[in-house]
């Protein structure tokens, strides 16, 4: 009789050997294609395909691409163009007509205070007006007198001066009013605050019934108007970097709400300051705001160097996108491919990508890296 240990291994031989004539059995009146068969290797970024033929490959393309320096920032607000809003009368607000983040209107009422400024302006107004009338006709009978000989030129130029003076003492009350925003034909002891510029209101710094005024107030700016046409994206650059960026230099903008919309603004200012914990400068690009980029909005910008830069372009169908990495396959002989760990950039048109590092111009991939892959899973 046959020991235990000698039939398992009788068996496990006669297994062994179906297996192995099945796998490399193809009958030609079937009509099926031969299915591609993978070895693996020690090597886990290599495999052996029987038909390499089955996956066509592609020679790299090329692309000269200014050399790009990618910095993060936020939007900020062109303090060139933010008017504050001031109440030259000392009082107490009465009426609030705008609030925060409201778009106003060059000219537009804003607020209203009670006080006790135009009271006292207004009586100065009229004080001077009499002073005038006075010194006018004590100058034109004075100037009589002169012509008949009863008065001396001292006397006649006394009266002329007196009436110069009151003249500039009514100039300098009506231009009083005029300052406090007092119309002199209508008083009122109510002074309307208008909106100097157009924008919109990025600080407030009063409510009904507070002081306002550049005395009584602890603020003497009311309200603080922006105009957002234009914005500035101020970002952090590394001190190794500083030498890459230059006045004028072009930049490309994204922001994290609107990842498909780019806008180009142009380097403003480049900081004098580094900040001694990061090593750090700010830069400050100048944008012209398309209307969807609000203050605070994080933002990447994209600089362009004068320089280019020669890289890689390959279909996109052949990059696979494997654990947050990018790989290709490119021939090994003998029937191996080879997977290159890259580094992806930019879409280009027709389906195409730029690769920023990985592989050289003119290196063949494999134009179809989904089909070598599920292969290689499939066996």
């Amino acid at each position: 009789m046959m020991k235990l240990p000698c039939l398992k291994a009788a068996w496990c031989a006669a297994a062994l050997l179906f297996l192995t004539g099945c796998g490399k059995k193809f009958d030609p009146a079937s009509g099926a294609a031969p299915t591609s068969q993978v070895v693996e290797t020690g090597n886990a970024g290599l495999v052996t395909v029987d038909n390499p033929d089955q996956f066509p490959t592609v020679a790299a393309g090329k692309i000269d691409k200014p050399e790009k320096l990618d910095a993060t920032g936020s939007v900020l607000p062109d303090i060139s163009r933010e008017v504050p809003v001031i109440s030259l009368a000392n009082g107490r607000v009465v009426d609030i007509k705008v609030r925060l983040d409201d778009n106003v209107k060059k000219g537009q009422l804003l607020f209203s205070v009670e006080s006790p400024d135009i009271s006292g302006a207004f009586n100065a107004y009229l004080k001077a007006v009499n002073d005038e009338q006075l010194a006018n006709a004590g100058w034109i009978r004075a100037q009589d007198l002169y012509q008949h000989g009863a008065i001396s030129k001292a006397m006649y130029e006394q009266a002329d001066d007196a009436e110069k003076n009151a003249k500039a003492d009514l100039t300098m009350a009506d231009q009083q009013l005029k300052i406090l925003g007092l119309d002199k034909n209508h008083p009122s002891p109510v002074v309307s605050v208008y909106a100097p510029t157009s924008g919109v209101i990025v600080s407030q710094n009063i409510t009904n019934a507070a002081a306002a005024g550049v005395a009584l107030s602890g603020s003497a700016t009311a309200f603080t108007i922006a105009d957002l046409s234009s914005v500035w994206i101020v970002c952090d650059v590394y001190e190794n970097d500083l030498p890459k960026v230059h006045l004028g230099q072009e930049a490309q903008i994204k922001v994290s709400a609107y990842p498909d919309k780019m806008i180009v603004g142009r380097v403003s200012d480049i900081g004098p300051v580094m900040d001694p914990t990061i090593r750090t400068a700010k830069v400050r690009i100048q944008v012209a705001n398309p209307g969807f980029l609000k203050l605070g909005m994080f933002a990447t910008a994209s600089l362009l160097s004068r320089t280019t830069t020669t890289r890689a372009v390959v279909p996109a169908s052949a990059i696979l996108h494997l654990h947050d990495r990018e790989w290709v396959f490119v021939p090994g002989g003998q029937g191996q491919f080879k997977r290159l760990e890259v580094q992806g950039g930019d879409m280009l048109d027709g389906g195409q990508q730029e690769i920023l590092s990985g592989i050289s111009p003119g290196q063949r991939v494999v134009k179809d890296v989904l089909n070598l892959q599920s292969t290689v899973e499939a066996q």
